[in-house]
């Protein structure tokens, strides 16, 4: 019973003048944002593909210059996607709130 009366002193307690409450809800609600919006990319990007395969099998466009395209564009955005993805997981701290609030977005979105 210690242990559990420990937990629940720290989490009455306060990081910098905030309830610690708080800051164990941020990582979650970005978690929830990034779960959903990854959701979202999902749906989009598969909706996406189906209307390039029915076009591509329909003759109106060719699926080597969709290819290319999306190469260049790899090319092209590629590494600044890169370094703003490490740049706000540095700054997000990697947590088991993050983890399931990116798990709870992606499911219930």
């Amino acid at each position: 019973m210690a242990l559990i009366d420990d937990l629940f002193r720290l989490l009455a307690g306060s990081f910098g003048g905030l309830p610690s409450l708080v800051v164990i809800a941020i990582p979650f609600i970005i978690g929830l944002i990034i779960g959903i919006l990854i959701k979202k990319v999902i749906k989009v990007g598969i909706i996406v593909a189906i209307i390039a395969l029915v076009a591509a099998y329909l003759g109106f466009i060719n699926l080597g210059s969709v290819v290319q395209e999306a190469k260049n564009l790899v090319l092209t955005y590629g590494p600044t996607a890169t370094t703003y993805v490490a740049l706000f997981f540095g700054i997000v701290p990697l947590s088991i709130g993050l983890v399931i609030g990116i798990i709870v977005g992606f499911l219930f979105g």
